[in-house]
């Protein structure tokens, strides 16, 4: 979220980005599930960590194949 609110050029609105990500009604366009902690971690979701997990495991058995 750090790098979106940088982007946007307000590099303290990291909450407020997070927040707006959580409520994308449309994350099967904007692909939401892709942010990660800046340790590398899953961070949260909004319809839950195994879903992010399963997406996740989904494109990358996609990308290999």
């Amino acid at each position: 979220y750090s790098e979106i609110a940088e982007f946007i050029g307000h590099p303290k609105a990291v909450r407020a980005v997070g927040t707006a990500v959580g409520r994308n009604p449309i994350s099967y366009l904007i692909p939401c599930h892709r942010a990660l902690r800046k340790s590398g971690g899953l961070g949260g979701y909004h319809w839950g960590l195994p879903v992010k997990r399963s997406i996740l495991a989904w494109e990358s058995a996609r990308a290999e194949a």
